[in-house]
């Protein structure tokens, strides 16, 4: 079984209206698809994201997608939220999701949202299939192949435990001397390299710091 680390770019006239939203508009800070479950009967789709953004811009947005049936907002911090969504499964995804449709692929959760509405996501299955699906997607997306090998999460990277916002705020934090001894830089001066509020800053940093400690203990008990 292999695996493929890809980042995926759709040209403006693909964009669902909450990505172009993301591409042009300096608001979303980081989003991540966490889960999802779609229902072809009914042409729709339920997802959860994870969103790091003003949430007084964000909101009106959303409520302005018409595929956008229903949606819930739960408040994490000052600056982030999660969003539950049901929605309309549009032609344009339908159309560029095909190159999945007869394959046998999973896709692994989370899909990550960068500041340019790219999709950065990890895929399993056959070798062939993994070709074959990109080689069916659209001429006119960008695609960055960035790892492809056999998958095995027995002994995962610290690194790839985190979240490309955790991973951001480890390295401003100890570029801040955050974690040197004695402590060289407090929560705010993270926090204002991140552009986010201390709370913010302070819980990405808590959820990086666990990640990586649970998958240490892990391996110190041979469950990695």
């Amino acid at each position: 079984m292999k695996y493929l680390d890809v980042r995926i770019r759709q040209p403006d006239e693909w964009l669902h209206p909450m990505q172009e939203f993301i591409r042009h508009e300096d608001v979303v800070q980081y989003e991540e698809l966490q889960t999802w479950h779609v229902v072809y009967e009914q042409d729709v789709e339920y997802e959860l994201f994870y969103v790091v953004a003003d949430r007084e811009r964000y909101e009106p947005v959303i409520d302005g997608v018409d595929s956008i049936h229903w949606y819930d907002i739960t408040d994490v911090d000052d600056e982030s939220f999660y969003v539950y969504a049901c929605q309309e499964i549009r032609d344009e995804d339908r159309d560029w999701r095909a190159a999945f449709a007869a394959l046998s692929l999973v896709v692994v959760p989370p899909i990550i949202y960068d500041r340019e509405a790219a999709m950065g996501m990890t895929i399993i299955g056959d070798g062939d299939d993994l070709r074959t699906m990109l080689d069916e997607l659209p001429e006119s997306f960008e695609v960055d192949v960035r790892g492809i090998g056999e998958y095995d999460t027995r002994r995962p990277s610290l690194v790839g435990a985190l979240t490309d916002r955790q991973r951001e705020a480890v390295h401003v934090a100890v570029d801040c001397g955050y974690y040197t001894v004695p402590r060289e830089g407090d929560l705010e001066t993270v926090a204002t390299a991140l552009d986010c509020a201390p709370s913010t800053a302070s819980n990405l940093l808590r959820k990086a710091e666990s990640a990586v400690f649970q998958r240490l203990v892990d391996r110190r008990n041979g469950r990695s």
